[in-house]
């Protein structure tokens, strides 16, 4: 089964399964995004959606925030792990927004790739959910996923990333990797993958041994 081929099957069927997917971390505007998202690294989604209400009732803008101490912000994310890092991360991160930015979360992947703690992963969600500019954020089940699926040689997030891009239209960016992220829970985890759930990578595997 050629590549095209595969794309094709992975953007229909997740078409099918999930129209309409979710962002996964809430968030009211593009601060608290960057903040929910900031958080989840090394964490799950779930556990962060649990913390930032507590986080976001002493301070849901970066003007209310440098008036906590890192202390106390990491007082109360830490459940989400890596509170010291994070914290000051966070304290420091709303500390460049109001003084280069105005305040605002910038629509940039250099700027916001220059704030404290945020990756490259990091600002494409940004991008991606608060901005709707086309990024393909590649997570742990992306990377397994593109691998299993056999579109991309799994050697790096850089390379998924890269492979993600070329393989899938442009405009579907932004919604595919929410799609592949839902999927990739329900039907393919990384640990115990029941192979006959996977209903994409058996009909990539039949038609691979049809070819």
């Amino acid at each position: 089964m050629i590549k095209k081929e595969k794309v094709s099957l992975v953007i229909n069927k997740l078409e099918s399964l999930f129209p309409n997917p979710p962002i996964p971390l809430d968030h009211k505007d593009p601060y608290t995004l960057l903040i929910a998202v900031l958080l989840s690294a090394q964490s799950t989604d779930a556990r962060v959606n649990i913390i930032t209400p507590k986080l976001f009732l002493e301070a849901d803008n970066p003007y209310d925030m440098i008036k906590l101490s890192v202390e106390e912000i990491r007082e109360i994310i830490k459940p989400v792990g890596l509170s010291p890092m994070k914290s000051k991360g966070i304290h420091g991160l709303s500390h460049i927004l109001i003084d280069k930015h105005n305040g605002e979360v910038p629509k940039s992947f250099e700027y916001l790739e220059e704030l404290p703690a945020v990756g490259h992963k990091t600002a494409s969600v940004v991008m991606a959910q608060a901005f709707n500019i086309p990024a393909f954020p590649v997570d742990t089940h992306i990377h397994r996923l593109m691998y299993r699926w056999g579109l991309s040689n799994g050697k790096s997030v850089a390379q998924t990333e890269k492979d993600a891009k070329r393989l899938f239209p442009k405009e579907l960016w932004n919604k595919l990797h929410l799609q592949i992220i839902f999927y990739a829970r329900e039907f393919s985890p990384a640990r115990g993958w029941d192979v006959e759930k996977d209903i994409i990578f058996l009909e990539i595997g039949r038609k691979s041994i049809v070819k």
